[in-house]
């Protein structure tokens, strides 16, 4: 198969993939069948937040896409996240019933608290789970489709079309922040019981919701690199580089950036799906632009143009987010932003690149 031939080129890729094929199988293991008393025992709470970077780890791939290989830098990749998010938790909320607060078996309980008498045309078809995954992809994808069509039809590139994503998501965080938008307003959806009749609570879902997430970067990986070596992804290069010269040979360059555009949202879509249920609460901070912001860190970290590097630099950048906010409670966002400034200084090209100029000379 031509991803196995791909895969045999890609050597950063190679161990990223193994790396992670361990951990996934390794994590669960050791939270669920290593005694707590054992020093390999892995918590549930470690487990859940390595999840969420599993998570990350797949919308940074979004992000390279289309930043790394067609140039276009996107300042709200955040908003298809949120929106995949939000699919999955009216999904779990619908699964509450009369479980909640108010006990009402319709509603959720911020509708009852709200004085909301009907449930809104928008939450019907989200208790059943394939309609909810269904709009994850859909959504996403159908605002990625809309945005891309008028903004690359128009020729808009450069800063003003980041300036416009970075718009686009704002528009959205200010208008999922308003309580008649039937969203939860700024508390969001939160309070999940269960996901297909299993319970959130349980070691046993967070280890499946973990795998989840681990199979996900996994497919998530090798999709996009299957598009990057293609006919698809020589010319999404060539339109990095030379966008002019491309459409004068008389390529549709519009078709191309749309039909990645799209695809980079459903996969932002789909981890933000995967990330809800496991953090467990979806609000409108998520469409924030700086969390749009912070991911373009995630891949100039890792390194641009490399799929692995955007995992790597998502990885680790959590990782040390979560560190520092314990070691650091009152100083991390200045040695964050330190180590942000020191590997754009010493190494432009990511951290990866250090890898890719030994494969070089080699």
């Amino acid at each position: 198969m031509k991803i196995l031939r791909y895969l045999k080129t890609d050597i950063g890729g190679m161990i990223t993939l193994g790396l992670l094929a361990l951990v996934t199988i390794i994590v669960p293991i050791c939270n669920l069948l290593v005694p707590e008393t054992s020093g390999l025992h892995v918590s549930t709470f470690t487990m859940t937040l390595l999840g969420k970077y599993l998570c990350y780890g797949l919308l940074a791939i979004s992000v390279d896409l289309i930043w790394g290989y067609l140039g276009i830098l996107s300042l709200g990749q955040g908003a298809f996240f949120a929106l995949g998010g939000y699919a999955m938790g009216m999904y779990l909320m619908r699964q509450i019933g009369s479980r909640g607060v108010y006990g009402n078996p319709l509603l959720p309980d911020f509708m009852v608290f709200l004085n909301w008498q009907h449930l809104p045309w928008f939450w019907h078809g989200f208790q059943w789970f394939w309609f909810a995954m269904l709009m994850v992809v859909l959504v996403p994808g159908l605002l990625a489709a809309v945005f891309g069509w008028f903004a690359f039809r128009s020729r808009v590139t450069g800063v003003y079309l980041s300036i416009m994503t970075q718009a686009l998501t704002y528009a959205l965080m200010l208008a999922f922040y308003r309580n008649e938008m039937g969203f939860g307003g700024n508390n969001g959806l939160t309070d999940f019981k269960d996901i297909l009749g299993f319970s959130l609570q349980t070691d046993a879902t967070r280890a499946g919701l973990f795998i989840a997430s681990g199979l996900a970067l996994a497919a998530g990986y090798l999709s996009c690199l299957y598009i990057t070596r293609s006919r698809l992804g020589k010319l999404s290069t060539a339109i990095r580089d030379q966008e002019d010269r491309v459409r004068f040979i008389g390529y549709r360059v519009e078709n191309i950036k749309l039909w990645i555009f799209t695809f980079a949202a459903i996969l932002a879509g789909i981890a933000g799906a995967l990330y809800v249920p496991q953090v467990g609460i979806i609000n409108p901070n998520e469409f924030s632009p700086l969390a749009s912001i912070e991911m373009v860190v995630w891949v100039a970290v890792g390194g641009r143009a490399t799929l692995y590097g955007a995992v790597v630099g998502a990885l680790l950048v959590n990782y040390a987010k979560s560190y520092l906010t314990v070691a650091m409670p009152d100083a991390w966002l200045f040695a964050l932003g330190a180590l942000f400034v020191l590997v754009t200084l010493l190494l432009p090209r990511g951290i990866t690149g250090l890898l890719r100029k030994k494969e070089a000379n080699r």
